[in-house]
């Protein structure tokens, strides 16, 4: 099958076009033929090796995963001796662990569900890892609530586009945060407010927000709490390649966060995406009452993979990046 590899780290010219053999799969792995694959911020990290920390994960010198790729749609060849839930033929999205830029991959069952009904291929593989992240950030960390003032910062992005609809779905009134460019994208998505960044910072208001979603990864957390109410909820999601080689984003979700919270009222978390079918079923739900629709930016077909790479990372794109197969 023709996959996209890399062999060393570095930017989007590492990643190379080749034949390599199908994936096999476990007891409880399904073989998935790939239709489409989305771009997310973890391909960068894992592509560029950055910031260091990913390393110790992903492989000290060279990454030991060499196909890229996480969010797949596609249509399932066959099942693993265990896996009941799936049969081939059956049209599913969601997550691999061995790379989806590529004809083929091998997923774990609970990694998989139903492609959404109303959605194309393209459409669903722009879902899973913003969609389930998303998620945690609306239902899990910001516990949203009908009446809930909820603020997304990066309303624009994969993930905050997606954040906004869930938070609306959930009964919340929203306010984004984006570039002007993308001021009208972001009212279409449902947001009831919206704030441009480089007019006016997101303490405008005061602290009236229940819960702020940061998806930017690079604002102080003094000036984020000064958007909350005094027990309002801070969701930091990504931002781990935003600064800095060694921990990017990290050392501020994963330490400056957590030790402040243990002394203020507000409750300052750190999002990450549980990868599972429970959330991907609920995503299918939102989509196809018509609640949840994912925006698409661009499409490249796998062979230019490496272009979507560098769309992702300097053409700011509104909604999410595809790798169509």
């Amino acid at each position: 099958m023709k996959a996209i590899v890399q062999d060393n780290y570095g930017p989007a010219d590492v990643l190379d076009l080749r034949d390599i053999d199908r994936p096999a799969i476990g007891d409880d792995e399904v073989l998935v033929q790939v239709r489409a694959a989305g771009v997310d911020p973890g391909v960068w990290i894992f592509m560029a090796g950055r910031p260091y920390l990913v390393r110790l994960a992903a492989g000290l010198r060279r990454p030991r995963v060499a196909v890229r790729g996480r969010d797949l749609a596609g249509v399932v060849t066959a099942v693993g001796a265990r896996v009941t839930r799936f049969r081939p033929g059956d049209e599913v999205y969601g997550t691999c662990l061995g790379g989806s830029y590529a004809e083929f991959a091998s997923a774990p069952a609970q990694r998989l569900a139903g492609k959404p009904a109303n959605l194309s291929f393209a459409q669903a593989a722009a879902v899973p890892v913003s969609g389930m992240t998303a998620l945690r950030a609306v239902r899990d960390c910001g516990a949203v609530r009908p009446g809930h003032r909820v603020l997304v910062i990066g309303a624009s992005g994969g993930v905050g586009s997606l954040a906004v609809q869930i938070a609306k779905a959930y009964g919340a009134t929203v306010t984004g945060v984006c570039a002007p460019a993308r001021t009208e994208f972001v009212r279409s998505l449902g947001a009831d407010d919206v704030l441009d960044y480089t007019d006016e910072e997101i303490d405008r208001d005061g602290p009236v927000y229940d819960v702020v979603i940061d998806t930017g990864g690079d604002r102080p957390l003094a000036l984020l709490r000064r958007a909350l109410t005094p027990r309002g909820t801070l969701a930091l999601v990504g931002g781990a390649y935003a600064r800095g080689r060694l921990l990017g984003g990290y050392g501020r979700q994963m330490f400056r966060a957590p030790l402040l919270s243990l002394f203020v009222g507000q409750r300052l978390r750190t999002v990450s995406a549980v990868e599972r079918n429970e959330d991907l079923d609920e995503l299918r739900e939102l989509i196809e009452s018509g609640a949840l629709t994912p925006a698409i930016d661009r499409t490249y077909p796998l062979a230019e993979a490496a272009d979507a790479l560098r769309h992702f990372t300097d053409g700011h794109p509104a909604g999410k990046v595809v790798v169509t197969i």
